[in-house]
C-alpha cells in the first residue's frame, strides 16, 4: 500500500481545527454582553453598505482575456461568482448583527442564490467531468460539514442554526443523482444530450413536487420544525440551478453573440432594462411585503425573479463579466466558516447577544465605541474564519488522498481475483476528485 503523503498535514490541520474551536467556545460565552435585539440599527446597516461600495469600486480590478483576438465571453467565473457570495454574506451577516427585520425579503433571496449556486456549480462539473467516484462525495461532504459539525459539537448547539449546511448537502447530492442519471439514460439508453438531460431535469423536478407539495414533507419534521420550514423555503433552489446550468451553453452562445467581437450597445441596454424589470416585479409584487408569513409561502417560486434580474445586469457586456471586485471575492471565498462563526465570534450565546470587547461599547454606549467595537469583534472574526477555511481544505485534500489509496488498495484486490477468473482488466477508473467546492 502506497504511503499517505498528506499525513502530518492532517494531523496538523487537526491541531489547529482544535485550537479554533476553543476560540469559539470561548467567544460563544463571552462576557459581559448585550440582548442582540437591542442592537437594531437600520441606519448603520445601511452606512456599512455603503463602505462595502467603496471598497468594492476601490478593489474593481479587469482581467482581460488570455486570447484578445477571441469572441467567447465568460459568465459566473469563479471570481464573479465569489464577489457575488461575497456581496451577499456581508449583508446575511449585518442583517443579523444589527437586527435588520425589513430587509428580511433579500436576505431570502441572498440565501437562495447560495442554495441555487450549489445545483448550478455542481450540474457544470459533473456534466463535464463525469466524476461520480467516492473521492468527490466525500471530498465535497467534508467541505461543507466538517467544520460545521466539529463546530456544533464543541458549542453545543444545534446544526439547525446552521442551516444553509444541510441545505448545500442536499442540494449537492441531488444534483449528483441528477446528472448520473442524465449520463445513464445518454449512454445505456441511447438517448441523446439534450434528451437525457431533460429527461433527468424533470423526472428529478417530479420527485421534488411529489415529495414538498404533499404531506411527505412532512417527514422532515422528524428533524426538527426549523429544517421542515427552511427545506420548504428553498425548496426548488437547487433544482433551479441545475436547470440554469444546463441552460448555460446557450447562455454562452448568446453572450458570445452579443458582446463577443462586437458589443451591441442596444442589446446590452435591452438586457439591463430587462433585468431591472424583473427585480422590479419581485420587489413591488413579493418584496414589499411587511409581513414575513405572508412572503415565505410565495418565495420558493419567486426569488428567481431577482436573481436572474441581478445576473442580467451584472453580465450586460464583455467588460463586466472580466471585472470584479478583489475584496468581495476574498469574502467570498470564506463564506461558508464566516456563515456559522458569525453566530459565536461576532455575536454570542447562540446569536442572541453582541459580545463587548471594548469597554463602553454596551447598548447605550458611543456611537463612535461601538463601531470600534463591531470593527474588533468582526476582524477576530474573519480571521478565524480565514483559517478555518484553510486547515478545511487541508483536512479535505488529505482525506481524500488517504482515501483514493484505499480504493486503489481494495478495487487493486478485486481486479485481481477478475484477472484470475475471466481475464477481465478493470473497467473503471473514476477521476481523483477535484479539491475545491464546484
Amino acid at each position: 500500500m502506497e504511503a499517505w503523503t498528506g499525513k502530518k498535514e492532517f494531523i496538523l490541520a487537526q491541531l489547529k481545527v482544535a485550537v479554533i474551536l476553543i476560540i469559539a467556545v470561548i467567544g460563544d460565552r463571552w462576557e459581559p454582553s448585550y440582548p442582540r435585539n437591542d442592537n437594531h440599527n437600520m441606519a448603520l446597516f445601511w452606512i456599512g453598505h455603503v463602505v462595502l461600495l467603496a471598497a468594492s469600486i476601490a478593489t474593481w480590478t479587469h482581467t482581460p482575456p488570455r486570447d484578445a483576438s477571441s469572441n467567447r465571453v465568460t459568465i459566473l467565473s469563479r471570481h464573479q461568482t465569489e464577489e457575488w457570495k461575497g456581496w451577499m454574506q456581508f449583508a446575511f451577516i449585518m442583517y443579523h448583527y444589527y437586527r435588520a427585520w425589513s430587509a428580511y425579503n433579500w436576505i431570502r433571496v441572498f440565501v437562495s442564490s447560495y442554495v441555487w449556486m450549489t445545483g448550478f456549480g455542481n450540474f457544470l462539473y459533473f456534466d463535464k467531468k463525469k466524476d461520480f467516484s467516492i473521492e468527490r462525495v466525500v471530498s465535497m461532504f467534508i467541505r461543507i460539514n466538517y467544520f460545521p459539525l466539529l463546530l456544533s459539537w464543541a458549542t453545543g448547539v444545534s446544526l439547525d442554526l446552521y442551516y444553509v449546511v444541510p441545505l448545500h448537502t442536499e442540494g449537492f447530492f441531488m444534483t449528483l443523482a441528477t446528472c448520473y442519471l442524465g449520463i445513464k439514460l445518454e449512454t445505456n439508453a441511447g438517448m441523446s444530450y439534450w434528451t437525457s438531460r431533460i429527461a433527468a431535469i424533470f423526472i428529478s423536478l417530479a420527485l421534488h413536487v411529489a415529495f414538498f407539495e404533499t404531506q411527505a414533507v412532512d417527514f422532515l419534521l422528524l428533524f426538527s420544525k426549523e429544517i421542515h420550514f427552511r427545506f420548504q423555503a428553498d425548496k426548488y433552489s437547487a433544482w433551479i440551478g441545475i436547470l440554469c446550468g444546463a441552460l448555460m451553453k446557450k447562455a454562452l452562445e448568446y453572450m458570445s453573440w452579443a458582446y463577443g467581437t462586437v458589443h451591441r450597445p442596444r442589446v446590452a441596454w435591452t438586457q439591463r432594462i430587462v433585468g431591472v424589470g424583473l427585480i422590479a416585479i419581485w420587489y413591488f409584487e413579493f418584496g414589499c411585503m411587511t409581513d414575513k408569513y405572508q412572503y415565505n409561502p410565495v418565495h420558493p417560486y419567486v426569488f428567481v425573479l431577482a436573481m436572474i434580474g441581478w445576473l442580467m445586469i451584472r453580465n450586460s457586456s464583455k467588460y463586466t463579466t472580466e471585472c470584479h471586485s478583489t475584496f468581495l471575492e476574498f469574502l467570498g471565498r470564506n463564506t461558508l466558516e464566516t456563515y456559522v462563526l458569525q453566530f459565536h465570534l461576532f455575536m454570542n450565546h447562540q446569536v442572541q447577544n453582541i459580545p463587548i470587547v471594548i469597554p463602553g461599547s454596551g447598548p447605550d454606549g458611543n456611537i463612535i465605541v461601538k463601531t470600534l467595537n463591531m470593527l474588533l469583534c468582526g476582524t477576530i472574526f474573519v480571521s478565524v474564519a480565514v483559517l478555518a477555511r484553510k486547515v478545511t481544505v487541508s483536512t479535505q485534500n488529505t482525506f481524500v488522498e488517504l482515501v483514493t489509496i484505499a480504493r486503489k488498495k481494495l478495487w487493486g484486490e478485486e481486479e485481481e481475483e477478475n484477472d484470475h477468473e475471466d481475464g477481465k482488466l478493470q473497467e473503471m477508473k473514476p477521476m481523483v476528485a477535484n479539491a475545491e467546492t464546484a
